[in-house]
């Protein structure tokens, strides 16, 4: 074996065990056994510096180094390098300022996805005037609540030309509704699920050999029907609300569920609030050409009293609503591998849904059957008291109390 191969070998063996000061020493007494270009070879097959292999051949050469193994700090108090956040406070508002602007796919930023390389980063940085590594960027990032994220399907359709205005748009509405501690609600229907012994994906701890028996073909129950959760989620307090129903994914469904919110988890956290902010997929129950969707928020907003605005997310972007990663994918990891042979176990995983960030879920039956295909008319259609924004305004509206019954 090489003798450069040996010095690589025998670092690997012990560099676990040591600290930092019995690694120079030890490294630096290696450099010195091996005479002229030893110092370069022990860097290149340890990866420590030449400058601390130096520093440890003059510690070899002291006084000092007769006591480096008793008992005693391995640094001098104070020493090693500072955190680049401790030397420029500022370093941290800007790398904010910098990625929020790109963040994809999540305009109120609770969950922040970074699309810039972390050298892009700390290239921007360094053009405000602040000094800082990508390796250094990327434990700020890290801290802050960053990862990097692979690849996930999300392409519902061709993208649109306005898709990162609009997000742009939400996120303003979004901080204006949050600073005011006014309430901002993510909504959306869940996958509908089969009731019976079906088999749900996911794995769960059982005695080996001892999988639980669903029945081989997905074929509805036509007794037992399906579940359709439908969900609301309160984005300031982490709070979620769905109701399952077992008729059909309408309007007239998703505004109820909104309202069972209101009632049993909204209204005692915003009793003084005048407005409410819903943000929504584009298509479904809560589409932004649904005309009952329009008629039904019309009547709760007459109901509660408060005005009610809405943001749509564009097409091709649905999977990036609030509720999707914050709520139903909790749920779905709860019931993983579990069969959901009843209704009211459905209602009951969903309740029992935590997270270690504390969300709190609750569920309730809607057992009322919705009628599809309701026809509004454009006489009731007109009486809708909605103001819509300059900017798509098929996408962005506020549907306002008038006290008056607009379904003829």
């Amino acid at each position: 074996m090489k003798e450069h191969d040996l010095i690589a070998e025998k670092y690997e063996r012990i560099k676990s065990i040591l600290n930092e000061r019995d690694t120079r020493l030890i490294l630096a007494s290696e450099a010195v056994s091996l005479g002229r270009g030893g110092i370069s070879s022990v860097s290149k097959k340890s990866g420590l510096s030449r400058s601390t292999l130096t520093i440890g051949i003059n510690e070899l050469g002291s006084k000092e180094c007769l006591n480096v193994f008793k008992e005693g700090p391995v640094r001098k108090p104070g020493g090693g390098r500072k955190k680049e956040t401790e030397k420029n406070k500022n370093l941290e508002p800007i790398i904010d300022e910098i990625v929020c602007p790109h963040t994809v796919g999540d305009p109120m930023s609770p969950l922040l996805w970074s699309s810039k390389s972390l050298r892009h980063i700390a290239q921007a940085v360094k053009e405000r005037g602040c000094q800082i590594s990508h390796q250094s960027v990327g434990e700020i990032l890290k801290n802050k609540g960053y990862s990097l994220q692979g690849n996930r399907k999300t392409d519902e359709g061709s993208t649109h030309i306005d898709r990162d205005a609009q997000f742009n748009c939400i996120n303003d509405i979004a901080k204006e509704f949050l600073a005011a501690d006014d309430p901002v609600i993510s909504v959306d229907c869940k996958k509908k699920e089969l009731i019976g012994n079906f088999k749900n994906e996911g794995e769960e701890w059982l005695p080996t050999g001892s999988p639980t028996k669903v029945k081989v073909y997905d074929f509805i129950d036509k007794d037992l029907g399906k579940a359709i959760p439908y969900g609301v989620y309160d984005i300031a307090n982490n709070e979620g609300w769905v109701s399952v129903g077992i008729s059909h994914d309408t309007a007239s469904f998703a505004v109820s569920t909104i309202r069972s919110w209101w009632y049993e988890m909204g209204e005692e956290k915003f009793s003084k609030s005048k407005r409410i902010f819903i943000t929504a997929d584009g298509g479904g129950s809560n589409s932004s050409r649904s005309r009952l969707w329009k008629i039904e928020l019309q009547v709760l907003a007459d109901e509660i009293g408060k005005e009610i605005t809405v943001s749509h997310f564009p097409p091709g972007t649905s999977k990036w609503n609030k509720i999707e990663h914050r709520l139903f994918s909790h749920i779905t990891m709860n019931w993983r591998a579990r069969p959901l042979t009843n209704i009211q176990l459905v209602v009951d995983l969903i309740a029992s849904t935590q997270t270690s960030k504390g969300l709190i879920v609750k569920s309730k039956l809607d057992s009322t059957v919705y009628e599809k295909g309701i026809k509004i008319s454009d006489e009731s259609l007109g009486k809708i008291n909605i103001k819509t924004n300059e900017f798509h305004g098929e996408w962005n509206y506020t549907i306002k109390p008038n006290y008056e019954q607009v379904i003829s």
